[in-house]
């Protein structure tokens, strides 16, 4: 049987943590022992239970896995330093194998082309290496090792209203970030994660919709005050005073250390073994993580197609997450088109689509919303945030100037404020 599923599974009794954070399942696997190991180890797993040699021999079938010597025979194949090109590989094998199954019944049902490259795709676009640093996106390396990282208690949010309101972005707390599109979800997330980086967090942006060109282009405009639109061509475009400060936005944005993954259909497993990694990297920072967005992310189940459950079981994957790394995760969400129908268009908790376990797991509800997106004849700057949910705090709408065109958000001079209150005079330009 192969090797590399031998130290795989070995690896997972050495260190049952590693069932978690790991993105191969167990269908995966080309040994229908080996399948079956995976499930009871999975099974044990959910129900609390240790996963480990001592555990495993109570199992009634122990005898149809090869018995205690078998057993004993993986653990001995275990490496965990070599855990993630141990995943890697089995990964590789698995999509060879599928394509092969592909091109298979593709011959003998006489698929037509498009439908076989479309099959192939879908193989192929599951990225295992996604991940670009922003110094590398950059192509700027900067690195300032006499610098000691403050341990922080939270993190901020760059915006100091919101601050006082919810005291930061705190460990261990999921924050969804909520709107319809076109209200700047993006924008504010790419912000927080500046801000939380310059303060010296680790920002890990998982971004399964936007791709990182898209992502870095987005940091450069806000930062250096860019309309974004003439991002699309830099050397026509920009202006010589524009071009004058654009290594100094480079590298300030280097300093942030944000780290993009931007693999579509991403897993909570892949996440949080990307997260460990990056952790193990960079061992004197701790991770903030930003999701964009809550239902794009690929469950563990399929529960007969019923999103409910699909998105109940990510939210409070979420929650697990944030828990075992001890820092903030922030996931931007989207709303029901009901929002639209009404007459009072600011957004409220049941517009969150699949709300009920969202509502529940989240500590912390923002919604984002634009009197001018709405309402073209007003010349109004402000984004309302809208603090909707605060486990540990007041309730309340803070303004912000956001710049829709470069994307940049600034405290206002005279940020209004109202706690516990939405009335329209309180959001006044």
């Amino acid at each position: 049987m192969s090797l590399v599923e031998k130290a795989f599974l070995g690896s997972l009794m050495k260190a049952e943590y590693l069932l978690k954070d790991t993105a191969v399942l167990p269908e995966q696997l080309e040994s229908g022992r080996h399948k079956e190991l995976m499930c009871r180890m999975v099974e044990l797993n959910r129900e609390g239970k240790n996963v480990d040699l001592i555990s495993l021999t109570t199992l009634p079938d122990l005898e149809s896995f090869g018995g205690m010597s078998y057993l004993s025979e993986l653990l001995s194949f275990a490496d965990l330093d070599k855990f993630e090109g141990i995943e890697k590989l089995i990964l590789d094998q698995w999509k060879e194998r599928e394509k092969r199954n592909i091109l298979t019944v593709a011959a003998m049902n006489d698929w037509e082309i498009a439908k076989v490259l479309a099959e192939l795709d879908k193989i192929n676009q599951m990225k295992i290496v996604d991940h670009t640093s922003l110094q590398q996106a950059l192509s700027y390396i900067y690195e300032a090792p006499w610098e000691d990282q403050v341990a922080l208690r939270s993190a901020t949010t760059g915006i100091k209203k919101l601050d006082d309101v919810t005291g930061g972005f705190q460990d261990g707390e999921v924050t969804i970030l909520a709107a319809r599109p076109s209200m700047g979800k993006t924008d504010v997330m790419l912000h927080f994660a500046k801000m939380t980086g310059w303060a010296g967090y680790l920002p890990l942006i998982f971004s399964l919709e936007m791709p990182e060109r898209l992502i870095t282009s987005r940091l450069i405009a806000s930062t250096g005050g860019i309309n974004r639109a003439k991002m699309r061509d830099p050397k026509r475009m920009l202006s010589q005073k524009q071009k004058d400060k654009w290594s100094d936005v480079i590298g300030n944005l280097n300093e942030t250390h944000i780290q993009i993954f931007d693999g579509a259909g991403q897993s909570i497993a892949e996440i949080r073994a990307k997260t460990r990694k990056m952790v193990n990297q960079f061992p004197h920072k701790k991770p903030i993580l930003f999701i964009d967005y809550l239902t794009l992310i690929q469950s563990g189940q399929m529960y007969g197609g019923n999103s409910h459950l699909q998105v109940t079981e990510i939210s409070k994957s979420l929650k697990t997450m944030a828990k075992d790394f001890h820092c903030p995760v922030i996931c931007l969400a989207q709303l029901n088109r009901s929002v639209e129908s009404r007459a009072e268009k600011r957004p409220m908790m049941s517009d969150i689509r699949e709300s009920g376990s969202v509502e529940q797991d989240a500590d912390v509800i923002l919604f984002l919303y634009r009197e001018s997106y709405y309402d073209k004849s007003l010349d109004c700057p402000s984004l309302e945030i809208i603090v909707s949910k605060n486990r540990n705090g007041p309730v309340g709408s803070i303004m912000v100037n956001y710049n829709e065109h470069t994307g940049r958000i600034e405290d206002l001079k005279e940020t209004s404020i109202s706690i516990q209150s939405n009335k329209n005079e309180d959001q006044a330009c």
